[in-house]
């Protein structure tokens, strides 16, 4: 940062703190982007966000940065937030179009229904199906204790690792790079897993219960 960088990229709380013991000066920015905008405005990060951008921008000025916003999901009210820090005539890019929702169309779905007993059993010879030897998959989960007794039960024949909360970043990383180098085939995770990562060789996504 004291030499002086090209791109900046950072959490709200961790850019607000170094502007403020004035490690970062932000008013010769050119580009702003917001990645996952309805997240960060709807998590209580929207007050710092606007303290950050009132560093940036002047009011009714024309040298403001560029803005972009990025999000999967567009609700009305983040368009209203989009008009504070966009020129009148902004461009609206929609990957979607008039469905709620799309997903991909090489993509295929299955509801499957078992009892929750049967859990293991089942997930072992779907992911034996769909997966075979050596495909990859990743496994669902909404707490970390039941991560953790998927990734240990004796009824998957497949070699599975947890990702969760609870495991230090760097053991994270571990797991995440054996996972993408094929050390082991399965990885059961909680939703700490289902945003920014990247490994198009996964073969199959399973839910162990309807995401809420």
């Amino acid at each position: 940062l004291r030499s002086g960088i090209d791109i900046l990229v950072g959490t709200p709380g961790r850019i607000k703190d170094h502007i403020q013991n004035n490690k970062l000066e932000l008013s010769s920015v050119k580009h702003v982007v917001l990645d996952e905008v309805d997240h960060m405005l709807d998590m209580g990060f929207a007050e710092q966000v606007e303290e950050i951008l009132g560093f940036a921008y002047k009011k009714g000025s024309e040298n403001n940065p560029q803005t972009l916003l990025f999000s999967a999901t567009c609700p009305r009210w983040v368009y209203d937030v989009a008009k504070k820090y966009m020129k009148d005539e902004y461009e609206q890019i929609d990957l979607i179009g008039k469905k709620t929702q799309r997903t991909a169309m090489t993509v295929e779905h299955l509801a499957i229904q078992c009892r929750s007993s049967q859990r293991a059993g089942v997930l072992g010879d779907i992911i034996q199906v769909y997966s075979g030897s050596h495909g990859r998959t990743i496994v669902f989960c909404e707490t970390k204790k039941e991560a953790n007794e998927l990734a240990m039960n004796a009824s998957l024949k497949q070699d599975a690792q947890s990702l969760h909360g609870d495991i230090p970043q760097k053991q994270r990383e571990i797991t995440l790079k054996g996972f993408r180098n094929g050390v082991f085939e399965v990885l059961i995770a909680t939703n700490v897993a289902a945003r920014g990562l990247d490994i198009p060789e996964v073969d199959l996504v399973i839910q162990c219960s309807p995401p809420k």
